[in-house]
């Protein structure tokens, strides 16, 4: 090891490691600086990097529905893992291994990390709720090859050091509602639609067994019946939250209410994202493309990584866009011009669809008509 070498390694401060060049390189020193004034400086810079390290402090929570695992890191650079209850009982007893600098990083596993997450929100403990897709990717870039919820907790936290993601905000009461009224109207569809397809295959048999038959009538009644109440009820919590902005989107030609009411939602009233690209993104109607070199260049497609059923449901607006909204129809007929298919040019629409939506509530206007 060099003369240097030696006295950078052996420099406590800053200060002190340009006496000490100086001195083994056979110069005067550039400054000279008492023994107080050293101590000063040697103080300050260890302050300033125990604030660095303190200031974040990654914990990696992997949650499932009866418990959760805790991996937090010591000063020792070594994860302390812990096994807590997913109920308020292990939620107290996270808390109690927190600090004011803590960051607890999840993933968002269905429904079972938002107790959690709203309880570390009310506590002032920040939180970040990752897509488990970025996980499951971050762990196949790593090599991981075993998996246990123990693991997976410290991987939690690895990605909360190397990424920095951003903080997780709870919503709103009356939008946390509205979402589950959605879900409710999903699954009530898709059970109409199973005795709908179920009644048709009966009907065809030479035999018809009254009972069933007249039962299945009254249960498709029944569910038509609940799906008109709770849209209904839907409607008027729009309405009583995002009043003008549920009447701007209706404005848009081609965009009825359940489309605009689904908007609204999934937006959080269009307040979730920045730009019209990132909420084409989230949806799952911006393209793909997929080419590499000379010889890899696939179909651009759209990525369908997304909410699906709005993405169906825009996909069904476009059919009436490209009739009665100008600028939709332009864009439909132009990509004809230029020999694209048809279902990629209603795809284009329902994505002009999307971007005239987040216009509208952004600029706070109605859509004007241009003829």
């Amino acid at each position: 090891m060099s003369l240097v070498e030696k006295t950078v390694r052996n420099a406590s401060s800053f200060p002190s490691l340009l006496m000490n060049l100086d001195s083994s390189l056979g110069l005067e020193p550039v400054c000279r600086i008492d023994k107080s004034q050293a101590d000063f400086f040697r103080l300050l810079f260890w302050s300033k990097h125990k604030a660095m390290k303190k200031s974040k402090s990654y914990v990696g929570i992997d949650i499932s529905k009866q418990s959760f695992d805790v991996a937090i890191e010591n000063v020792q650079g070594k994860y302390i893992h812990y096994k807590l209850s997913n109920d308020p009982a292990g939620f107290t007893k996270l808390l109690k291994l927190l600090d004011e600098e803590s960051i607890c990083v999840m993933e968002a596993s269905g429904p079972y990390y938002l107790k959690l997450a709203f309880f570390l929100s009310e506590k002032g403990i920040s939180c970040s709720v990752i897509n488990p897709l970025i996980i499951r990717r971050f762990s196949q870039m790593r090599m991981m090859r075993a998996k246990t919820d123990k693991k997976d907790a410290m991987l939690i936290a690895e990605y909360g050091k190397a990424e920095h993601p951003e903080y997780w905000q709870p919503e709103a009461g009356y939008v946390l509602e509205l979402k589950q009224m959605q879900a409710y109207i999903e699954q009530l569809n898709k059970s109409r639609t199973g005795l709908i397809r179920q009644q048709e295959a009966f009907n065809q048999n030479p035999v018809k067994c009254l009972s069933v038959y007249q039962s299945m009538e009254s249960m498709i009644k029944q569910l038509e019946g609940e799906i008109k109440l709770i849209e209904a009820k839907m409607e008027s919590s729009v309405k009583q939250y995002h009043h003008k902005l549920f009447e701007q989107l209706k404005s848009i030609p081609g965009l009825g209410k359940k489309t605009a009411m689904q908007l609204i939602v999934l937006s959080g009233g269009f307040s979730k994202f920045e730009t019209a690209k990132q909420l084409s993104s989230y949806v799952g109607l911006s393209p793909r493309i997929f080419e590499s070199g000379t010889s890899v260049k696939a179909k651009v497609k759209i990525c369908k990584m997304g909410m699906s059923r709005v993405r169906a449901m825009l996909y069904l607006c476009s059919w009436t866009a490209k009739k009665c909204n100008k600028a939709c129809r332009e864009l439909y007929e132009r990509l004809l011009a230029k020999g694209k298919a048809k279902k990629l040019a209603l795809i284009a629409v329902a994505n002009k669809l999307l971007k005239q939506a987040f216009a509208i509530a952004t600029k706070n206007e109605f859509y004007l008509k241009i003829n």
